[in-house]
């Protein structure tokens, strides 16, 4: 018997929400989350977008019992040619990355850190939902403010690298309520990311909504601004595997 107790799997559907091409699919990411005996989670996703240049990312990311980030890998594809892929590791005081691109060639990063680092975001939307998991929920509705992230990528489909690129989140909770996605009807915690400072270019709103379970997977999002773009879960199957 395997160590993995409990998974998820799903797929969440890009459309435009721009006003010539409203509803029109855009991509599309099919996922899988494997919770593991010792609360340590594996999530990866594959994701395809259409829009020119078309984007395929492939990404798989560890977590250990706390919920902090242990490793990750991502490897893209952009107009149907190989971009770049690579490696992070994160410890608690040094974060690693070795890749190769078509771009840069081969890279090594080592990054100092001064405490673990409490998030890495490899631009899965799935992963994006995941990232909700940092917000304090014993204070209520608010916001709240965490500094030091890294993601793969700075371009808003994580289309570059991949490679360390550093951010600030901020992370805003709006409360629970009920929604109705094409995969059933759930209980939500309702979110959005008002700042994401660092970021070469500003980031429009981006409203989430995610299962209130604690497994905090992606229901909804909507972001506006130049993205224009809404992502809902369409297909969700969870699986209770048998305790040896």
């Amino acid at each position: 018997m395997s160590g993995v107790v409990e998974s998820f799997t799903g797929e969440i559907r890009y459309a435009s929400t721009a006003a010539d091409r409203m509803g029109a699919e855009r991509g599309r990411e099919s996922f899988r989350m494997d919770i593991h005996r010792d609360g340590s989670r594996i999530l990866a996703a594959h994701a395809e977008i259409d829009d020119a240049p078309p984007v395929v990312r492939d990404v798989n990311q560890r977590f250990g019992p706390d919920g902090l980030p242990q490793d990750s890998f991502v490897r893209i594809a952009v107009g149907g040619a190989f971009r770049g892929s690579g490696w992070f590791r994160f410890g608690r005081t040094v974060a690693e990355c070795e890749a190769i691109t078509t771009l840069e060639g081969r890279l090594s990063q080592r990054l100092e850190l001064d405490s673990p680092l409490i998030a890495f975001g490899n631009h899965a939307i799935i992963n994006d939902g995941f990232l909700l998991s940092l917000y304090d929920l014993s204070k209520g509705p608010g916001r709240q403010r965490f500094e030091r992230l890294y993601l793969s990528s700075p371009d808003h489909r994580g289309a570059t690298g991949p490679m360390f690129f550093p951010i600030d989140l901020v992370i805003a909770y709006h409360g629970q309520e009920e929604i109705t996605v094409e995969a059933g009807t759930f209980n939500a915690h309702r979110f959005s990311f008002p700042d994401v400072p660092g970021l070469p270019e500003e980031h429009p709103d981006y409203d989430l909504w995610c299962t209130a379970d604690g497994n905090y997977i992606l229901l909804r999002a909507q972001v506006g601004g130049y993205m224009q773009t809404r992502y809902e879960l369409g297909v969700l199957n969870h699986v209770r595997h048998d305790a040896p």
